[in-house]
């Protein structure tokens, strides 16, 4: 049986940053009701050389965003990650989700041996379609809205495994 590309990537991606969406609303209510400024939890970090919560936020959207783009052969949407609120936060996840509900199965199946290319921060990189989703894109995904999740419960928010999973 061939795996859809488009079935593997979109709902999955949709789903997660839905979810994300609800645990940034945990998060902005428990900042709001403890009375804590909500920048103590946007800037807050598992460890020193991580990234902090706004910016796992980001690179969760960006991920998806450009894993979707990139297998579709479309162009990269630029955003400018600024945010500095929940709720600016929110509305850039709810912008990539539109984003990705534009893309259609076709753009995304059989692209499974195409080859992606993609520059990081010290190279430029290449891997076909399939490993690029399973291999790279997905696990960035979910490691970001992990490492998201975990900022947040570190500090305080109670949220538990269906806050991340989501609701069936």
């Amino acid at each position: 049986m061939k795996t859809s590309m488009y079935q593997t990537s979109i709902p999955t991606f949709i789903r997660v940053l839905n979810n994300l969406v609800a645990i940034l609303e945990k998060g902005a209510a428990h900042a709001e009701a403890r009375k804590i400024d909500p920048t103590v939890l946007l800037n807050a970090r598992l460890y020193p050389d991580m990234f902090p919560f706004t910016r796992q936020v980001q690179l969760a959207a960006d991920t998806a965003n450009s894993g979707a783009a990139r297998l579709a052969g479309t162009e990269v949407p630029a955003h400018e990650s600024n945010e500095s609120s929940f709720a600016e936060l929110a509305t850039h996840i709810r912008k990539t989700i539109a984003q990705l509900e534009t893309f259609k199965p076709e753009q995304l199946d059989g692209t499974e041996d195409k080859t992606v290319t993609w520059q990081t921060r010290s190279s430029t990189r290449n891997m076909q379609g399939l490993p690029y989703l399973m291999n790279h894109v997905l696990p960035n995904l979910f490691f970001h809205t992990t490492t998201a999740y975990n900022i947040l419960r570190h500090n305080g928010v109670e949220l538990g495994k269906m806050d991340y999973l989501g609701r069936s």
